[in-house]
């Protein structure tokens, strides 16, 4: 979204001179400039007066040059020395290594956090800044009328009022902890400029923006969560995407585009669970109650424009198919040390700065009032440690994607909604946003017993259906259909009380009586400790739903017997194994248990293609009588195999190509391995095959909303379809007169991606590599789709990269689009239990906000190398790495 005003390039070029000149530049004072001029003074009048021109302009440039560079440098945190800081009861020590992560030392708890505070204010705070004013429906405030559309969804959905009510609810502990964080971000916002902040804020201002910082809340943390939950919330975008379908294909036809999870032939998180016969799958109870196809078509265009609607909110965390995480946890008998090895790297969206923030927090004696010695990844704006490792315990999460939410179709007459026959009264309540440039807009946000009316925040939601013709079970609806999100963020729960709980555990059992509190988003937690146990819990509000409803499709709102029943899945009943008997633990989104279990968490898990490679390379390891150590754990981690290649090719050598040139492409495929290293000229083949596949396949079938994006779900789609090569879906529907089959589609396809390539690439394969087209680049969340200048200061890339959206090494993209990476692994890290000094991680990008920082992106080299960095965390090896140390003292 951009930001700058066109009338302030030049200023903000200037910045970007000076950010690529500082340290290079020769020092030219003003008098030795004026100086040499003395040299000219013989010279005829034009001549001398153009010669001052030229020297003034010079001097100009130097002076313009210097003070941009002072801009950009100014923000620079202070990471050495004694800083003087006021609400502190004792001194705290930061100790940052050579990637500028910090490494807190306090007393007591309350200086710990206000210490965190204050260092992650000094990294990151417009990136904190931005993602409170997300997730309070206050964006535009910042960026003016391009987030309006953001704003009006998250304030229909009301997430921050969500955690204000959440922060009564938490343990006395917690709030003290949210408290004092906020007193440290305070503390470093004391007499602080908006310039000496971020060079975002001098970006905007330069753009016309008179802004000033509030104070940071607790609640401001809380609602952090809320946007976590919204982004790894499951199946509403399929929900909705099944009912657009509905409309126009059979439900057989729909089911062919989301297959049931493969579990013959990959494993669930607990493969030994007990398995039964598939259940029916539910019809869409609004459409077969309702009075006919007009009805069904209104109701789907309903839910299809709330959907866009949605997309408006900036996704902190990424969406689509490949948001998803790998995790996985070894006992001692199959490692080198003995002791168990724990890794988990979340694909998350790629940006500017990296979503993670690392971090240490050490209390110098644990006891009651400080129990905190943990390090790991957290978010900025968010105190303690979201996935890391204490002296005792470490911890990876993947997202268990339940189904969470569904969308109620109602009724909707006026100020009052139909419910079982009677007319309801819709709660209202009134929010006022307010728009950089434009002033304030006033809103008001109805809901129904479900929730709130998504629907509301587009006005031309507002009559649909409300002319239809509509039959006897169908009243007049006077505002037509509304939506509704039944949602379980948002009811208040205390999972903040789990984040801390989790950094204070010692064992199993205080593990798992964290992962009661973990409320939302519901995440699979892997689990290793140094007394060598490896266990998985599955934690979170999952609703029960009624006999008939599985949440497929959107409800019938004016129904009840389509509503939740008001209860959750048992905590004592979800997922949860200590010590498998395998020996090893792995969780990569596949489906966490077998159809035999008795609660439905979801139908659409993702269909495992991750989860059963790393099973397989893990039992290739062990059944060699190999002993696993963290290189070897890493090596999985990068593993870039498609696995659609060993079943894509065998079809794609069948057909003759027309001529020498497209047979060039198809040999390529001859000996490939199914790897996809950046430089692999079969890999970009593949792929570019795989993409034109999709479009062959489907785009003439589909809106252009429900094109594949080439992700795990149709790679199961299409396995299916190879072996049908009458299928309807080969057939392409633009053409008169022919029937098309697979062999048709495939050889077109191999043929269309030899001509993209070369128009790409090269007219010859050797020039080939799936790098160049497939590249990394991290753009600015905020001010990277702006002016030029924004983007040369603040994005990074682009870079080539392998791997793709199912391999293990997860760089997702998106088909339509391109080859670009959509989502990647947002950081990677490995923990020995045996040596936690021994431990690796790397984050996908660096630990600074800032780009003048040497550490705005300097781990992405390591990361794109696959490697990983030293991740010290006893005192003495946190002192060995130490680079800067800096003493924040009390005062008055």
């Amino acid at each position: 979204m951009g930001v700058l005003r066109g009338s302030h390039t030049d200023g903000g070029a200037a910045l970007v001179v000076a950010a690529e000149c500082y340290g290079t530049m020769p020092r030219v004072t003003s008098s030795r400039l004026l100086g040499r001029l003395d040299t000219f003074r013989g010279w005829p009048g034009w001549a001398r007066a153009t010669t001052y021109a030229v020297a003034a302009l010079a001097l100009l440039l130097v002076v313009v040059t210097v003070g941009a560079v002072v801009m950009v440098r100014r923000p620079l945190p202070e990471t050495e020395g004694t800083l003087t800081v006021p609400g502190l009861g004792a001194d705290v020590e930061v100790l940052r290594d050579a990637r500028g992560v910090p490494q807190i030392y306090a007393d007591d708890a309350t200086d710990l956090f206000y210490a965190q505070g204050y260092v992650q204010a000094q990294d990151r705070f417009y990136d904190m800044d931005v993602r409170r004013h997300v997730t309070a429906g206050r964006l535009a405030e910042l960026v003016g009328p391009a987030a309006v559309e953001s704003d009006l969804t998250v304030r229909t959905l009301g997430w921050r009022r969500v955690a204000e009510r959440e922060f009564d609810l938490l343990d006395p502990a917690t709030r003290s902890y949210l408290e004092s964080y906020s007193d440290g971000v305070n503390a470093w916002l004391r007499g602080r400029s908006v310039t000496a902040m971020s060079v975002e804020y001098t970006l905007l201002a330069l753009g016309g923006l008179d802004y000033k910082p509030e104070q940071w809340t607790p609640v401001d943390s809380l609602a952090w969560l809320k946007a976590m939950a919204w982004d790894l919330r499951g199946n509403m975008a399929d929900e909705v995407a099944r009912t657009r379908l509905a409309v126009d294909r059979s439900p057989e036809q729909v089911d062919e585009l989301y297959p049931r999870y493969p579990y013959g032939r990959h494993a669930t998180v607990l493969p030994d669970a007990t398995a039964a016969a598939p259940a029916p799958r539910a019809t869409p109870a609004w459409a077969t109650r309702s009075s006919g196809e007009q009805q069904d078509r209104e109701g789907a265009d309903a839910v299809a424009a709330v959907r866009d609607h949605l997309a408006s909110v900036p996704a902190l965390l990424g969406t689509g198919d490949g948001l998803g995480s790998n995790a996985w946890a070894v006992s001692g008998e199959h490692t080198v040390s003995g002791e168990p090895l724990l890794a988990n790297d979340p694909h998350l969206g790629v940006s500017q700065p990296a979503v993670w923030y690392q971090t240490g927090l050490h209390c110098r004696s644990l006891g009651e009032d400080c129990p905190f010695d943990v390090s790991g990844f957290t978010f900025a704006g968010f105190p303690g440690v979201i996935v890391g490792h204490n002296r005792d315990i470490a911890w990876g999460m993947t997202n268990l994607d339940p189904d969470v939410t569904d969308l109620f179709l109602e009724k909707v007459e006026g100020k009052t909604y139909e419910y079982d026959g009677q007319q309801l009264p819709l709660v209202e309540r009134d929010e006022e946003i307010r728009v950089e440039g434009e002033g304030t807009r006033l809103i008001t946000v109805r809901s129904t017993r479900h929730g709130p009316l998504l629907s509301d925040v587009s006005r031309e939601l507002s009559s649909v259906g409300a002319n239809a013709e509509v039959g006897p079970d169908a009243p007049e609806r006077g505002n037509g259909y509304g939506v509704a999100l039944a949602w379980t963020a948002l009811t208040p729960r205390p999972t903040a009380d789990a984040v801390f709980a989790l950094g204070r555990a010692r064992d199993w059992d205080d593990f798992r009586e964290a992962a009661r509190d973990f409320a939302v988003p519901s995440q699979n937690l892997v689990y290793a400790d140094r007394e060598g146990n490896i266990g998985y819990q599955a934690p979170g509000d999952v609703p029960i739903r009624r006999s008939g409803r599985d949440g497929r499709y959107p409800a019938a709102g004016w129904d009840s017997r389509n509503d939740w029943t008001g209860r959750l899945v048992p905590f004592e009943q979800l997922p949860s194994r200590l010590n498998p008997a395998e020996g090893f633990v792995v969780s990569a989104n596949q489906a966490a248990t077998g159809p035999g279990y008795p609660f439905l968490l979801t139908t659409d898990w993702d269909h495992g293609y991750r989860s059963q490679r790393i099973r397989r390379l893990l039992e290739a390891r062990i059944d060699a009588g190999a002993q696993l150590d963290v290189r070897a754990v890493q090596d999985i981690q990068t593993d870039t195999r498609n696995p659609m290649g060993p079943v894509l090719v065998p079809y794609l050598l069948r057909p003759l190509m027309t001529s020498e040139y497209y047979a060039d492409g198809q040999r390529l495929l001859l000996d490939w391995d199914f790897d996809q290293a950046p430089d692999s000229a079969a890999a970009a083949y593949f792929e570019a095959v795989w993409r034109s596949l999709l479009r062959l396949t489907f785009h003439d079938e589909l809106p252009a909303s429900l094109w594949p994006d080439g992700g795990q779900r149709w790679v199961a789609v299409v396995s299916n379809l190879l072996r049908q090569p009458d299928s309807q879906w080969w057939d392409d529907s633009t053409t008169t007169g022919v029937i098309e089959d697979r062999d048709q589609i495939l050889a077109e396809a191999l043929e269309q991606a030899r001509d993209e390539l070369t128009r790409r690439l090269s007219v010859s394969p050797r020039q080939w590599s799936w790098g160049r087209l497939h590249r990394l680049e991290l753009e600015h969340q905020t001010l990277g789709r702006g002016s030029a200048v924004a983007r040369a200061l603040l994005d990074r890339g682009p870079e080539p990269v392998g791997g793709g959206g199912t391999s293990v090494d997860a760089t997702a993209w998106t088909a339509p689009a391109g080859y670009d990476v959509t989502t990647a692994p947002s950081m990677r890290m490995v923990v020995d239990l045996a040596d936690l000094d021994a431990s690796r991680w790397v984050l996908l990008g660096g630990a600074s906000g800032h780009p003048a920082s040497p550490h705005y992106t300097d781990q992405l080299g390591t990361w794109l190398a696959g490697r990983t960095l030293a991740w010290p965390f006893s005192r003495e090896a946190v002192e060995q790495a130490a680079e800067d140390r800096l003493v924040l003292r009390p005062g008055g």
